[in-house]
């Protein structure tokens, strides 16, 4: 780049910078309004009411879609700032973000699609035309004009042409150790998973047991466990970088330490002393497989309404109950059980976690355990693990692995648990997101159609830009969340935010690259069948995206600031 270009392109990003400062200070005046026409829409003697807030559901989720986007215009600009001060902020980089941001403010003052039929415009929150119209004028409607539009999703498109089919789009903002863990999931994902991953799951066969050792080998089901313990004492962001990666690879192999995660910080969070040096170091090394066993029946996402019973006699409890959608419990060696322990306590208090080990079974025989039974649900996608319903009759877990050692703590300790569930969630959706695109992005290279690769039709190349920028945007938000949690903040709204825009970009990503796929896309032969059906479970588990906006309209409405 000679010096006049350098120069252009440095007068260019400063103006890119400045308009988006200013037109974030009207997009926070606009939410600050919209805040508070939700509040008193909700309120009833100065308090969130339940009734009202189940009422005006539309405009609650609508203002939790709101602030997801807020935040995510936010970190697009941190991101800018940061890598223009170090000289990172190249074409690329300006690109994803000058689209990214324009998109995003036309979406905020035009509506947000919360899902493929709900849309939440301003309108909808009682705000006056006239009011909306004027914070959309200045910074707002220069940033629109010079942010998505053909020209640069058309130069995108170019520049993404031009690299490996497999490289990062962007520099992601990352330190060179982040960036050389990623270096080394990604050819462990690309060398021993992505070969084999359509396979697996066209013949719904568990992820091969050399696959788990491997993952093993590489620190993975330890990452952010203690060293003290055997793990490698890393943060959130590595376990990001970490999930994505394998994600990209197969949702499946980059799910497998979704329940280690869990089980480690159940345990580092409310284990007793013992507790923590029996399991963390063999959950660490891979020894032990554990499994979440929470869902039941008829509750789903409401687990006051527990019902799975833990009755002590003598030195053990006897847990019996029906419990369903269990991800991986045939080949698992650990159970994290809730079940409520004591009958006369309504709602959360009488619920307690139990540390609950099991042989590992067999298609054949599943659950070799005295008490325990089980069936398989076939699934859609998402495979690799297995599925199932599991009943228990009396099934014994030992006092002594009552988690805590205390009863009545279970959905408080579970409660500790869901930020980096939800946050490494997110990451898997970046990281299926990031696979639907390669799929999209070769197809379109390879297919011809009226003498022209699909690349060349701009409605294909657009598909192609979003993508990618969308991608951009939910990787930053879930680094985002992934930051706040390794400064050891509360990040229950940010990791919510990461997983809801992360599930839907995950989803959208996969529909557009099955569209460029036309029918083949529709052909089993081909991965993207595969990718869009690992999609679709992203906006489910781990707090349906509904739930989801719930929770975090909740807590922005109850946030006195």
């Amino acid at each position: 780049m000679n010096a006049q270009v350098a120069d252009l392109a440095k007068t260019g990003q400063a103006d890119l910078l400045t308009t988006a400062r200013a037109a974030f200070g009207e997009v926070e005046k606009l939410y600050a309004e919209v805040r508070g026409l939700v509040r008193a829409r909700v309120s009833s003697d100065g308090k969130i009411s339940s009734d009202l807030f189940e009422q005006a559901q539309h405009e609650g989720h609508g203002l939790a879609w709101l602030a997801t986007y807020v935040e995510s215009l936010r970190e697009m600009i941190a991101y800018a700032e940061r890598l223009s001060g170090e000289g990172r902020f190249g074409e690329i980089e300006d690109l994803l973000t000058r689209i990214g941001l324009g998109e995003y403010l036309a979406q905020i003052f035009g509506g947000i699609p919360m899902n493929q039929g709900e849309i939440i415009r301003p309108e909808d929150f009682g705000l006056a035309p006239e009011k909306v119209a004027s914070l959309r004028a200045g910074a707002v409607a220069r940033m629109i004009a010079i942010g998505n539009t053909a020209d640069n999703r058309s130069r995108l498109v170019a520049l993404i042409a031009q690299l490996d089919s497999t490289a990062m789009i962007g520099d992601p903002g990352l330190d060179d150790t982040m960036e050389a863990i990623r270096d080394e999931i990604r050819k462990f994902g690309e060398g021993e998973v992505s070969p084999h991953a359509h396979e697996w799951h066209l013949a719904n066969a568990y992820i091969p047991l050399e696959i788990v050792d491997g993952l093993s080998a590489l620190g993975v089901f330890g990452l952010t466990i203690p060293e003290e313990f055997g793990g490698m004492g890393l943060g959130k962001i590595a376990m990001c970088v970490v999930t994505e990666e394998l994600s990209r690879a197969y949702i499946g192999v980059g799910s497998l330490g979704t329940r280690s995660e869990i089980a480690a910080e159940l345990i580092l969070c409310g284990g007793t002393e013992e507790q923590k040096q029996e399991f963390l170091p063999k959950i660490a090394s891979g020894e032990i497989l554990p499994t979440a066993v929470f869902t039941e029946p008829n509750t789903g996402s409401d687990l006051a309404s527990l019902r799975t019973r833990a009755i002590k006699d003598g030195d053990a409890y006897k847990i019996s109950g029906n419990k369903t959608w269990i991800t991986h419990p045939v080949r698992a060696d650990l159970m994290t059980v809730l079940a409520r322990t004591n009958p006369n306590e309504a709602g959360y208090k009488g619920l307690s976690m139990f540390l609950a080990r099991k042989p590992r079974g067999t298609d054949e025989n599943p659950f070799p355990a005295q008490g325990m039974s089980g069936g398989e649900i076939e699934v859609l996608g998402y495979r690799g693990m297995k599925e199932y319903e599991i009943a228990f009759d009396g099934f014994e877990v030992p006092a002594a692995n009552l988690l805590g050692g205390i009863e009545g703590q279970g959905f408080k300790q579970l409660m500790q648990t869901f930020e980096s569930a939800r946050i490494q969630t997110a990451a898997r959706a970046v990281g299926v997101a990031q696979n639907a695109l390669e799929l999209g992005l070769r197809y379109a290279h390879e297919r011809i159609q009226f003498g022209k690769p699909l690349l060349k039709f701009p409605r294909v190349a657009d598909k192609i830009a979003i993508m990618a920028v969308e991608i951009h945007i939910a990787r930053q938000l879930t680094y985002f969340s992934g930051r706040a949690k390794d400064a050891d903040k509360r990040c229950d709204v940010e990791a919510g935010m990461a997983k809801l825009l992360g599930a839907r970009v995950a989803w959208a990503a996969a529909d557009n690259a099955l569209q460029i796929h036309g029918g083949n896309g529709f052909a089993l032969e081909y991965a993207i069948s595969r990718v869009l059906c690992d999609a679709r479970i992203l906006n489910i588990f781990e707090g349906a995206a509904e739930i989801q906006a719930q929770v975090i309209a909740r807590r922005l409405l109850e946030d006195g600031n």
